[in-house]
């Protein structure tokens, strides 16, 4: 049975979708979308029933290049699923309150690929897994209805795989053992190609046609000409992966079509690496409005405001200093247990502090006012200091008509500030969006090796190089990296930090931290949330050994990084580190060589 599944898909190609038979548009695209599910469970009961290992080897390769083909439409259509269906190889922690904690096995793709191609191959397992993820696939195809289903929504399956595949897909993100990222993207976009043709074939337009056509063809025989270790990840997105951005943007002005809602991504987003790409709304829950010169003005001056503290003599700006990207330059924050993290970007995040503890930067300022080492107060304050001064009262009550005069809105008014930090003008953003041609070749290849070998870009997303995962960004990620308590490089210890644990003591998050944005990076010394590394030389020679594993922590179970070296030459470190300083934006550039921290 295995045998004759594997010989109906040996000569399949992903071009077969390039031919639309039918002007029942929506309806073809559910019959597509059923009719690989159910291909995609039939191939996945097969490996359950196998226990010849070259056979379930070569059914996960089949199973899995079928699910790349249903990425783009899955991904959208079920976001919750597919998200399980590509999960990583680890615990799965979902706390939704300290009554309310489930702790879940991956049951992916990802762990079906690590039980049947690691080094320690586990068939049982395997066989369990498909078998769930065969009910899965199984459910999904007699529950999909697209009957909903406008233009737009199709448009934002193909953006939304256009910037996975650029942000997550060619990292190696989720094929993890295989590194078949490349032969990944290729049957997504080909499903991608299928969805625009769909789309052009509603909405007549020749022009546009020929130019998709020449686009997915450029980009799948790049994808197609490279190995996975010496992918060019600047060129692509330089030649190939802005450029369909942009022709995504002039289809949408072409046809007309309007947008009921703006996602995380823009709907007029042209380029992966501007201020245009993500909507500060959405991680904002729609409280934004235009943020004027006048609201971040003030917003400043109150993030200034030492009389918010108890003892008024600290602000906001005491922990977070404007030159050294809104860090303090030291290991610990005065009388705080953790360093003081940068402020810049910090708007396109989820969660807040190391721990996640707080949901908005709304939220993250009650903390801070509450909290007995910092303003040591109550939020009633915050209201109190406003309303002694005119100023304040003034610009607060002229820039936020609609809202009451209370705590609340004071709140906003430094969360508006903090959320105006993202320039978006370093130098990497400048020469990627083709403003200047500066880029060095040690530069470039230390991105290539970021979101390649060295592994960096599976947890630092572009374009923040943040935790909160593409193209969604609904969640941000906390890493178990096994960070030390000092600087050892063999039998070292891990920091006494519990992290994630504090929130809920669940026992599975001990020692997890927030996914920091590297941006600035250069600037924002010493590193780790416990500012145990002074230097970025000696953050790439943790990571190069294989972290808290590599330098003497085993003992801890549920850590994220691989437990083998990256093994990175020293041009290879110096070259990562290189790249890592082109994303000091441009207003932080003068204080590199300055004597600053």
């Amino acid at each position: 049975m295995a045998s004759l599944i594997l010989l109906n898909y040996a000569c399949k190609q992903p071009q077969e979708y390039s031919q639309i038979s039918t002007t029942k548009h929506w309806e073809e695209l559910e019959s597509t979308y059923k009719k690989e599910l159910i291909e995609n469970r039939d191939l996945l009961d097969s490996i359950s029933e196998t226990k010849d290992i070259k056979v379930m080897r070569d059914l996960f390769k089949v199973s899995r290049q079928n699910f790349k083909s249903l990425e783009p439409v899955l991904s959208f259509h079920d976001k919750q699923v597919y998200a399980s269906l590509n999960a990583p190889n680890i615990l799965k922690v979902e706390e939704e309150d300290a009554t309310d904690i489930k702790e879940l096995n991956p049951l992916s793709f990802q762990s079906l690929e690590e039980n049947i191609f690691g080094e320690n191959p586990d068939l049982i397992l395997a066989q369990k897994t498909a078998h769930h993820m065969s009910n899965k696939m199984d459910a999904l195809a007699r529950n999909a209805d697209f009957s909903h289903y406008q233009t737009y929504h199709v448009l934002w399956m193909v953006r939304n795989q256009i910037l996975r595949t650029t942000t997550t897909g060619i990292t190696g993100y989720d094929s993890p053992v295989l590194q078949n990222s490349l032969e990944d993207a290729v049957s997504a976009f080909a499903k991608a190609e299928y969805l625009i043709n769909l789309v052009l074939t509603k909405h007549p337009n020749e022009s546009l046609a020929k130019e998709w056509e020449n686009a997915f063809t450029a980009n799948n025989n790049y994808l197609k000409k490279h190995s996975f270790s010496s992918f060019d990840r600047y060129h692509y997105i330089r030649n190939h992966s802005d450029p369909m951005l942009k022709l995504w943007a002039q289809t949408v002005k072409e046809l007309t079509i309007h947008f009921p809602l703006e996602m995380a991504v823009s709907n007029e987003a042209e380029a992966l690496f501007s201020n245009e790409l993500l909507n500060l709304n959405h991680f904002a829950g729609y409280l934004v409005d235009t943020l004027t010169q006048e609201k971040i003005e003030l917003g400043k001056k109150l993030f200034n405001e030492k009389g918010f503290s108890s003892n008024g003599a600290i602000s906001c700006a005491t922990c977070h200093v404007d030159k050294l990207a809104f860090t303090d330059g030291l290991a610990k924050s005065k009388d705080q247990k953790r360093n003081s993290p940068s402020l810049t970007y910090v708007a396109y995040q989820n969660n807040f502090f190391y721990d996640k503890r707080s949901g908005s930067l709304e939220g993250q300022i009650i903390n801070v006012v509450e909290n007995e080492t910092e303003f040591h107060t109550d939020v009633s304050k915050l209201l109190q200091v406003v309303k002694q001064n005119e100023d304040y009262l003034k610009s607060i009550t002229t820039l936020y008509p609609d809202q009451p005069l209370n705590e609340s809105t004071v709140r906003r008014s430094i969360a508006d500030y903090l959320r105006s930090l993202n320039s978006w003008d370093s130098k990497w953003d400048r020469n990627l969006r083709g403003e200047e041609s500066s880029l060095t070749s040690s530069e470039i290849n230390g991105f290539n090796l970021f979101m390649g070998k060295a592994q960096c870009a599976t947890c630092h997303f572009a374009p923040v190089f943040n935790g909160t995962i593409p193209p969604d960004f609904t969640e941000t990620e906390i890493e178990h990296l096994g960070t030390p308590a000092t600087i050892e490089n063999t039998n070292a210890t891990i920091d006494e930090d519990l992290g994630v644990y504090e929130v809920y003591q669940t026992e599975s998050r001990k020692h997890f931290f927030k996914t920091p944005s590297l941006r600035n990076v250069e600037i924002t010394s010493p590193y780790m949330h416990n500012g145990v590394y002074s230097t970025l030389e000696q953050v790439i020679d943790f990571y190069n050994r294989g972290g808290g594993y590599g330098i003497g922590i085993t003992d801890q179970e549920y850590q994220t990084l691989p437990p083998d070296p990256l093994d990175l030459t020293k041009q290879e470190q110096t070259d990562l580190i290189n790249f890592l300083k082109t994303l000091t934006d441009q207003r932080y550039e003068s204080n590199v060589d300055q004597s600053i921290y």
